[in-house]
């Protein structure tokens, strides 16, 4: 069987792992369509990544194809095509029994934690499974980026007169929008990459844009009549970024953290108290998100094909990785097609 595995950083190379096997009586048997590559994935070729333990498989935003299942699982044929909950915990403590799945002491995310799905075949738990037949393969692998899109708006708990600013326009800040904008607040986007800004401006004539530069609350001021956001969510990665969302928020507002890094974030807790701020992480999402993308995408409520704008081939993806770097490439969203 196909992989392609990351050894080291900045080393992706193939390799011919042995077959997964038949599934075990609660598990399924599925073979790769489409993978979604995520920042995990680059920041773990660049060796950026928390979490992280090299040789690893990437890959967790998955399209597959049902080929086989265990006498237990019920709800599936094969031939379906699915998308997959790349994340399960290996404790049942407090916090997942409480229903929080997606933060237990013992979570393991496919890709970082464990292998992924950058392989031919693989095998997962079939409640781990959620079917998306209708949709393309390219629409399913991107239902898990837009998953925690969906968690990050719902943990900003977020009104129809909230005035919502979104920090970073990659994929992730996009997903954001996206599923923001169901809940009818007014939404500006930042950014210090011009071309993700025109992408937004674009594709979501809608949302405002705003350089991410000193002059950024001032600018967001004179586009709300004063006014500053009530909610901003940091989707960045940035310390510095994540940082200078205390300087954006609204007094009695609330930041929420998508993004993270590996360091400290420090506060000057005069302000954060004077502002009475909410501050918030978004981690993953939940299985409830997943389904409500899938009837979103197949309702039509949700459009995504224009995410996509970059392919590439599984056979080819070592000699082509790299260039999903390259800033000429205007980078967005790119598969991998199996």
């Amino acid at each position: 069987m196909k992989a392609v595995v990351l050894n080291e950083p900045g080393s992706l190379t193939n390799a011919n792992m042995p077959s997964p096997g038949e599934p075990g009586e609660n598990e399924v048997l599925l073979k790769m369509k489409c993978l979604g590559i995520c920042g995990t994935d680059l920041h773990a070729y660049k060796g950026r990544q928390p979490f992280f333990t090299y040789p690893r498989i990437l890959g967790h935003e998955i399209a597959a194809e049902v080929v086989s299942f265990g006498k237990r699982v019920s709800n599936l044929n094969i031939g379906d095509l699915c998308t997959v909950l790349p994340y399960r915990n290996t404790i049942i403590d407090q916090t997942v029994r409480s229903g929080k799945i997606n933060c237990g002491s013992g979570l393991s995310y496919m890709g970082v934690h464990e292998d992924g799905a950058m392989q031919e075949y693989f095998i997962r738990n079939g409640e781990d499974i959620f079917v998306t037949n209708g949709l393309s393969p390219g629409q399913t692998a991107m239902i898990e980026p837009l998953a925690i899109g969906s968690h990050a708006v719902e943990r900003a708990e977020i009104k129809p007169d909230d005035i919502v600013l979104v920090v970073g326009a990659g994929p992730i800040g996009i997903t954001i929008i996206i599923m923001g904008m169901l809940k009818g607040a007014s939404f500006v986007v930042t950014d210090t990459n011009e071309n993700r800004l025109d992408f937004v401006k674009d594709k979501y004539p809608g949302v405002n844009t705003l350089k991410a530069d000193e002059n950024l609350i001032n600018a967001t001021r004179n586009l709300y009549g004063g006014n500053m956001p009530t909610v901003v969510i940091d989707a960045t990665g940035s310390r510095d970024s994540m940082l200078k969302c205390f300087d954006y928020v609204a007094p009695g507002g609330t930041i929420i953290y998508v993004g993270l890094f590996i360091g400290t974030i420090e506060l000057f807790d005069p302000l954060f108290h004077a502002k009475e701020i909410t501050l918030k992480s978004s981690r993953a999402a939940l299985p409830e998100d997943f389904k409500k993308i899938i009837r979103l995408i197949r309702s039509g409520h949700v459009k995504i094909d224009h995410l996509i704008t970059h392919r590439q081939q599984f056979d080819s993806l070592t000699e082509t990785f790299s260039r999903l770097y390259d800033p000429d490439e205007h980078v967005i969203k790119a598969v991998v097609e199996f």
